[in-house]
């Protein structure tokens, strides 16, 4: 089972289901047998009728007055997730925030693994930064094997030349750092993370939307 089979799902659910997976495995390592919507609620930050909504996309997944079994949504998110297969990802820019990914690799989800990296400095390249080797970009193509994930951590002025070779050499999937909005064919799924942006964002809902209320995301 996976998402593609549940094409009504509401992106901004789809977007909720790794932080319900996260806080799912704690409690199942914690020896947790159940948890409450309420309970879920007040871990993730998410309203309990959100929670809810969101699980009756795939089914009654727990029962009134009882709440819901942690081993089995554990097993049924895992599934839905595909975290029983690991996406080998390629990172291009081994810069201060790509090094920080490096050096991270996302080990708390045991499903992505970045298992090469790119750069244009002659001194990165050849080195191992986090377990991972260092290529030159100029072999992106012919070493990127059949990777189809990509994270974009080089200068906003090289984000679009990279973003183009990338789709060229079949990566279906960017994760773009840069500020640059880059421009890919239809079949290219691109997610831009200015964090800049973010950083303004929340400065602004700071000073104009005090948290009086929780919102939902």
């Amino acid at each position: 089972m996976d998402l593609e089979e549940h094409t009504k799902i509401p992106q901004a659910t789809a977007k909720r289901l790794p932080l319900y997976y996260r806080f799912l495995n704690n409690l199942h390592g914690q020896g947790k047998m159940r948890v409450s919507s309420k309970e879920l609620s007040e871990a993730v930050k998410v309203d309990s009728a959100t929670i809810r909504r969101d699980f009756s996309y795939f089914g009654a997944l727990g029962k009134k007055g009882y709440g819901y079994n942690v081993e089995y949504l554990l097993s049924f998110f895992r599934k839905t997730l595909d975290q029983d297969e690991t996406t080998k990802v390629a990172l291009i820019g081994v810069g201060n925030l790509g090094t920080a990914f490096l050096n991270y690799n996302f080990t708390k989800n045991n499903n992505t693994k970045i298992e090469i990296a790119f750069d244009a400095s002659r001194e990165r390249v050849g080195s191992e930064v986090g377990g991972v080797r260092v290529e030159h970009i100029d072999d992106m193509e012919e070493k990127m094997g059949d990777l189809a994930v990509a994270i974009l951590t080089v200068p906003a002025s090289e984000a679009q030349g990279i973003a183009d070779r990338l789709v060229d050499a079949g990566v279906s999937a960017i994760l773009n750092f840069t500020p640059a909005r880059i421009t890919v064919p239809s079949h290219v799924r691109v997610h831009h993370i200015d964090l800049a942006i973010e950083l303004q964002a929340l400065v602004y809902f700071l000073k104009h939307y005090p948290l009086d209320v929780e919102e939902e995301e």
